[in-house]
C-alpha cells in the first residue's frame, strides 16, 4: 500500500494496482485481499490503494504506474447502496471504513475511480470488478434516477468488466497483458464491440433502445442473463446504439483443490496497520470461516446466484480445519468462531446430480427442494463438531444462518444445528408469510416456515436452552399490498413478535424483482401491483414495525443485503465533498 512497503519487498514497480472503495482488510472474506494475494501467488507484484480522494489523482500515484493494468472495485457493497437508506436518508455509518465513518467513497465509485486512473496513468488498461460493476454489466434500472442506464462499461469507459468471482479472470488478464495479448474470449468478462454474429450459442439480449421503448424488455433481458449464468456455456450480447457489449460465459467455479490453495494463502486476517481506527466490518468477520460459495436459492430479490452462481463450490474439510488451527494459534483469537458458512451455511458440499445437463428451474429450492440437489448436512454438522474440539476453540456458531427449507430435509442434522450451534439466536429469512408474495420472491411457502419454527421451539426446549429466531422480513415487495402487510403484522402479533430486522424492498441492478418493479409485470408477463411511491413504501414498512419504532421507519441491519434509497428523481450529490474548505473565523466573545 506504500512505496516503503514496495522497497522492503524489493519491488521497483507494480504489475497490477487494485483500487477499492473499502479500507484494506487482509482477510479472505474481502475480495481485494483474495485477488491481491492470488495475483502475488502467481508472480504478479500487486499494490492496493483504498478509498482515494476523488478531487485529484494524487492518491493513485504513490506507488507509480503499474506495468499491466489497474483493477477497480467500489467495494463489498454498491457505493450508492452504501450511502443511502431505503427512504432517501444518508447513512451515518460505513462498516468498511475506519471508524465506521460515512462518505469515504464517491457515489458511482467505479466510474469516478476509472476517471481518476485515466488522469493518473493515460493509456493504462483499466478493469472493473466487484458487485457494483458486475450487476451493471448490461442496461439496468437505476433507482436513484428512476431511469435505465447504459452498461457500466460504456459509462465508465473502462476496458473490460470482470463479473462474478474474479480469481480466474484476473490471472488470465494479467498473463495476457504480460504477453502483450488481447482481452477477448476470457470467461467471466465483458468487453465492447467484439460481436460474434456467426456464433450459434450467442444469446441476443434486448438492445438498450428496445428497453427504453418498452420496460417489459428489462424483464426479458434479466431472465436471459440469469439463464446465461446458470447454463454456464453461452455468450450474450447487448447492442447500445452502434456499439455492443459482449458477455463471455461465466468463469468456471474454482475446484475444491483450487479453493483450498486460495484460502491457504498467508492472510494476516487483520486490517492494514496504517489505520488508526477500527474497521467495523473487520471486527464482524475476523473470526469467521468461509466454507463455500454459490447459492441454489435463486431468490428473485437477491443477486447472489447472478454473481456467484447457483453451483456450490466448496472447500475441503481439511482446508477448513487448517484455517481454524491457524486462527486458534493467533494471540488475538478469543476462542469463538463466529461463523462457518457461506450464503447459507448448510449448503456446504452440495452438488447437482444432473450437472452439465439443461435445467429450466430458476431455483434449486422453490417451489420445493429439487430432487437432484445433493447435500450431506450430517457431514457439515460433523465438521462443526470437529472444529469445536480443536485446541484453543471454545465455541462455534453459524452466524450466516441456515436455509430452513433445506434443513427440514434432514431432521437429525437440523436437531444438531439447533441444539449445538445456534448460540442463542438463529438468523433465517422467511421474508413474508403471504404465499402469493413468497412465490414472487422464490421463497418457500409459510407452512414450511411454521414447521421449522415448531421444530426450533421443541429442540431448544429439549436442549434446555433459551434461543430465539431472528427473522428477516421485507416490506413493499412487488405484488405486496397494504392488506398483505397487515396479514404479516397479525401473524407476528399472534406470536408476540416485535421484528427488528425489517427491510424495505430496494430494486438493485440485475435482480428479477427489480425488473418486476420497473416493468410492473411478473416473470411470466402478468401485471403485478408495485408499491412505487415513497408514501406507499413507507406506509407498508410502518405496518410491521413495533410501535416505538414507527416514527423512525428505519431499516435495520443495513449490511445484510445491498440496499438503496427510494427514488429521489435525481442523482444524489456525493456523500462528501473532497475539496478543501476554508474554516470560518471564530467569533470573538464580547
Amino acid at each position: 500500500m506504500t512505496r516503503s512497503e514496495m522497497e522492503r519487498l524489493g519491488w521497483n514497480e507494480l504489475d497490477v494496482l487494485l483500487v477499492s472503495g473499502d479500507a484494506y482488510v487482509d482477510h479472505p472474506s474481502f475480495a481485494t485481499a483474495l485477488l491481491g494475494r492470488t495475483l502475488v501467488a502467481h508472480g504478479f507484484r500487486t499494490g492496493v490503494v483504498t478509498q482515494p480522494r476523488w478531487d485529484g489523482p494524487e492518491d493513485l500515484l504513490v506507488m507509480g504506474r503499474p506495468r499491466l493494468f489497474a483493477g477497480v472495485s467500489a467495494g463489498a457493497i454498491d457505493s450508492m447502496l452504501a450511502h443511502y437508506t431505503a427512504f432517501r436518508k444518508k447513512r451515518s455509518e460505513d462498516a468498511y471504513t475506519p471508524g465506521g465513518r460515512a462518505g469515504a467513497r464517491p457515489n458511482r465509485a467505479c466510474i469516478v475511480y476509472t476517471n481518476l486512473l485515466r488522469r493518473a496513468f493515460p493509456g493504462l488498461t483499466v478493469i472493473l470488478g466487484g458487485i457494483e460493476a458486475s450487476l451493471r454489466r448490461i442496461t439496468h434500472y437505476d433507482f436513484w434516477t428512476d431511469a435505465l442506464r447504459k452498461p457500466i462499461l460504456l459509462d465508465a469507459k473502462a476496458d473490460a468488466v470482470v463479473y462474478g468471482m474474479g480469481e480466474r479472470a484476473v490471472i488470465d488478464i494479467a498473463a495476457r497483458l504480460s504477453a502483450e495479448q488481447g482481452l477477448l474470449d476470457i470467461p467471466g468478462t465483458v468487453t465492447v464491440d467484439a460481436a460474434r454474429d456467426n456464433d450459434a450459442a450467442l444469446i441476443e439480449l434486448p438492445s438498450h433502445e428496445a428497453m427504453l421503448a418498452d420496460p417489459k424488455e428489462l424483464m426479458r433481458a434479466t431472465l436471459l442473463l440469469e439463464k446465461q449464468v446458470h447454463d454456464g456455456t453461452e455468450w450474450a450480447r447487448q447492442r447500445v446504439g452502434d456499439r455492443a457489449v459482449v458477455i463471455a460465459p461465466p468463469a468456471t467455479p474454482l475446484t475444491t483443490a483450487e479453493m483450498d490453495r486460495v484460502y491457504a494463502l498467508p492472510f494476516a486476517r487483520k486490517a492494514h496497520p496504517s489505520y488508526q481506527l477500527p474497521i467495523p466490518a473487520e471486527e464482524m468477520i475476523r473470526d469467521s470461516v468461509t466454507s463455500h460459495r454459490g447459492c441454489g436459492g435463486g431468490c428473485s430479490f437477491c443477486t447472489l446466484a447472478l454473481h456467484q452462481g447457483r453451483r456450490i463450490a466448496s472447500r475441503s474439510r481439511s482446508s477448513i480445519l487448517d484455517e481454524v488451527r491457524r486462527m486458534a494459534a493467533s494471540p488475538d483469537f478469543k476462542g469463538q468462531i463466529s461463523d462457518v458458512g457461506g450464503p447459507s451455511a448448510n449448503m456446504w458440499g452440495a452438488s447437482c446430480a444432473k450437472e452439465g445437463q439443461p435445467c429450466k428451474r430458476p431455483s434449486c429450492m422453490t417451489p420445493s427442494v429439487c430432487q437432484h440437489f445433493r447435500m450431506d448436512q450430517k457431514a457439515h454438522l460433523d465438521l462443526l463438531r470437529t472444529l469445536r474440539r480443536t485446541p484453543g476453540v471454545r465455541g462455534v456458531r453459524v452466524a450466516s444462518g441456515v436455509r430452513f427449507d433445506l434443513a427440514l430435509t434432514d431432521m437429525t442434522a437440523l436437531g444438531g444445528y439447533l441444539r449445538e450451534f445456534v448460540g442463542g439466536q438463529l438468523k433465517i429469512a422467511p421474508e413474508h408469510v403471504c404465499d402469493h408474495v413468497l412465490r414472487l420472491m422464490r421463497k418457500p411457502g409459510n407452512r414450511v416456515f411454521e414447521e421449522f419454527l415448531t421444530i426450533f421451539s421443541r429442540e431448544s426446549k429439549q436442549a434446555g436452552k433459551e434461543q430465539y429466531v431472528i427473522p428477516y422480513l421485507m416490506s413493499a415487495f412487488p405484488g405486496t399490498t397494504d392488506e398483505d402487510m397487515h396479514t404479516l403484522a397479525r401473524w407476528l402479533g399472534n406470536r408476540g413478535w416485535k421484528p427488528r430486522q425489517v427491510q424495505c424492498f430496494i430494486p438493485i441492478p440485475g435482480a428479477v424483482a427489480t425488473a418486476m418493479y420497473h416493468a410492473g409485470i411478473t416473470p411470466d408477463g402478468k401485471p403485478v401491483h408495485v408499491p412505487r411511491s415513497d408514501e406507499e413504501r413507507l406506509r407498508q414498512h410502518r405496518i410491521i414495525l413495533p410501535p416505538e419504532d414507527k416514527g423512525a421507519a428505519r431499516t435495520v441491519d443495513a449490511t445484510r443485503r445491498p440496499r438503496a434509497n427510494s427514488c429521489p428523481g435525481r442523482c444524489p450529490a456525493p456523500a462528501r465533498d473532497p475539496r478543501p474548505t476554508k474554516k470560518k473565523p471564530a467569533r470573538k466573545k464580547k
